[in-house]
């Protein structure tokens, strides 16, 4: 794999490329190449590096992890199957083998770093430091419990990190990016395109007859795998959650009540005020210019001679705990609707103080929020129940019931679904799972009627389950499929139709022919797009156009399959070369990407060699057991 890195990387402009426009889901030593060995050596370990064995356990904690991680930043449960063509599998164990090698080089040259300097780092870390801004050894445990770390555990660990950085830094620590390069990579983030396009879509191609009895079976004939059933497992499904467990409890309207009136200020929106106030350097001044009101002159003019603007003397709209003088506030909160204030002695100085507005105080009634509460109830009573429900189906399953048996004898909702790997049902929808728990990838690395260990989810939730059937991956027949493979064969005939139209419209193109003149003759109207870049596709100009726009002369045409059922026809009208300039912010941005990218591939260069040096085996088996995947893949 680490080969497949080098020939897409192998020129400058790949890695530019990449480190522009590519948002990496791992680290940046997190690579694939440590070993393109793969034989099988025992199922409980993924892989070895050296004398460091990577367990099977260890990696799908660090692959769940990462899984969830990527479903929390995309808004979406990620499945197993889009996780593997992302390569998240490959990557994260090319992270963990990258550690490792690390790791092992390190030992064998005898590295290391001293307490001292683990314990600064530690106490340097803004993400431990208390009120004070000093490092706080209860905000410390705190941040290490709610992570699962024990101390012992961070500490090794960061020790570990130390020592890599250290290594990771002799290789591409100190690195300056050649000009020339900057200016290239500047020029194609930065360049500007105009084209004229016309667009051929489904009506330009006619009508398409409906395909005869043999043509259609030819063409199911040759895409047979394209409309393959996939495997589906019968699935038991019992959730343990706080609001799961809290849901099924009675909650007494009058508790419900009873936690309203106990946290009433939750409920209210305190009385605010549009406030302004001029402070004045004594007392004299304050008493001069609250004169000057009331016999007619504005608070704004009073302001304005003192030069102060508005921005100056408007606090906004805020509650009276918004104000921190309290003596302002005090005034402020006294006063009627455009009233100015006597001189206020506050905190900065005597101030004049004038409301413009005021918001009276509003409170939420009990039937707005009594769901809520009712739900908040039942929470943290399901938390309380949490950890005994857990500790009775653990004691049910080790007896050896079955999950249905022991959802029956708890008393607890059990569900059972029907999925295949992408956490489909049969009829094609998403079968609802809890939040995080992605697609339950685990339920196809197991067996019917073999206990698994339950997904964790969301706020300390728990997700067991069972297999209790499994249909195995076939092939449908044609009757079966027959209207999505009429489908398929037509839309692949109209796309063949508008291919061959956009040929022929290019010939003529570069024949001598207009474009004008091209898309009159088919009842076309000309469109324009000017400011196009390379990283920006728009509706009407997807990244397949843009890509051939750009590998396009000026005032050359092209064409280029555009959205679905659609072929665009352009010629290219101008090119907007961008400036450069060294000191701006954006080439120092690209200057940064350029540099981290050419750092990434010195190390991947460095870590090779360490494959080399230490050797690394790969266990493709324990690899598709850890990611339930098949050995076919």
């Amino acid at each position: 794999m680490l080969r497949g890195i080098r020939t897409a990387s192998s020129n400058w402009l790949g890695k530019v490329v990449m480190g522009l426009v590519v948002a990496f889901l791992v680290v940046s030593f997190a690579i694939w190449g440590i070993g393109d060995i793969f034989r099988g050596f025992g199922l409980s370990k993924v892989a070895t590096i050296g004398n460091v064995e990577i367990s099977i356990e260890q990696f799908r904690q660090v692959y769940n992890d990462r899984l969830q991680q990527l479903g929390r930043q995309v808004g979406r449960p990620v499945t197993a199957d889009q996780a593997r063509a992302l390569g998240l599998d490959r990557q994260v164990l090319g992270q963990m083998l990258a550690e490792a090698a690390l790791d092992e080089r390190a030992r064998l040259m005898g590295l290391g770093v001293t307490d001292a300097q683990v314990a600064q780092q530690i106490t340097d870390e803004e993400a431990f430091r208390g009120p004070t801004g000093q490092f706080s050894r209860s905000r410390f445990e705190q941040v290490l419990r709610e992570a699962g770390y024990t101390e012992s555990r961070f500490v090794n660990e960061q020790r570990r990190l130390t020592i890599r950085r250290q290594l990771a830094n002799t290789v591409n620590g100190e690195l300056s990016v050649p000009k020339a390069i900057m200016e290239a990579a500047n020029r194609f983030q930065n360049e500007q395109r105009a084209i004229d396009y016309v667009v051929l879509d489904r009506g330009q191609a006619g009508d398409v007859a409906a395909p005869t009895p043999e043509e259609l079976a030819k063409y199911f004939d040759d895409h047979k795998i394209e409309f393959r059933a996939p495997e589906y497992r019968k699935v038991d499904l019992l959730v343990l959650s706080p609001e799961e467990l809290g849901k099924w409890k009675p909650i007494e309207d009058a508790d419900v009540r009873r936690v309203y009136e106990d946290n009433r200020a939750r409920y209210v929106t305190p009385e605010g005020r549009h406030v302004r106030q001029i402070v004045f350097p004594n007392e004299d001044e304050a008493k001069a210019a609250a004169e000057r009101i009331a016999k007619g002159t504005a608070f704004g003019a009073i302001a304005a001679e003192r030069n102060l603007k508005e921005q100056d003397i408007d606090l906004g709209t805020v509650p009276k705990s918004g104000i921190i003088d309290r003596a302002i506030a005090d005034a402020a909160f006294a006063l009627r609707t455009n009233e100015v204030s006597a001189p206020v002695k506050g905190r900065f100085g005597t101030a004049l103080v004038q409301t413009l507005s005021i918001e009276p105080e509003k409170v939420r009634p009990f039937e707005d929020v009594a769901a809520t509460i009712r739900s908040d109830i039942a929470k943290d009573r399901g938390k309380d129940e949490m950890h005994n429900v857990r500790d009775k189906v653990e004691d049910e399953r080790a007896a050896g019931s079955t999950l249905g048996e022991v959802a029956k004898k708890l008393n607890l909702a059990l569900r059972t679904v029907e999925m295949d790997r992408s956490g489909r049902a049969p009829d094609g929808a998403q079968v609802r799972l809890p939040p995080g728990s992605q697609g339950l990838p685990a339920a196809f690395s197991t067996d019917v009627g073999v206990e698994a260990d339950p997904v964790q989810f969301g706020d300390g939730g728990m997700l067991y389950f069972e297999v209790v059937g499994v249909t195995p991956s076939r092939e449908r027949n044609l009757d079966e499929v027959k209207q999505q493979v009429e489908q398929r064969w037509r839309d692949e005939r109209i796309a063949s139709r508008l291919k061959a139209q956009a040929a022929e419209m290019l010939d003529k193109l570069k024949a001598g022919g207009t474009l004008q003149e091209l898309a009159a003759a088919k009842g076309l109207k000309v469109e324009s797009a000017t400011a196009l870049t390379r990283i920006q596709p728009t509706e009407a100009i997807p990244a397949s156009v843009l890509s051939a726009v750009f590998s396009t002369a000026k005032d050359a045409a092209g064409s280029a399959e555009g959205n679905p059922q659609q072929q665009a026809v352009f010629r290219v009208t101008n090119v907007t070369v961008p400036s450069f300039d060294l000191q701006s912010p954006e080439t120092k941005r690209i200057a940064e990407t350029v540099r981290r990218s050419i750092a990434d591939a010195m190390l991947a260069e460095y870590l090779a060699r360490l494959e080399r040096d230490i050797g690394a085996s790969i266990n493709q088996s324990a690899l598709n057991q850890a990611t339930g995947a098949v050995s076919a893949q």
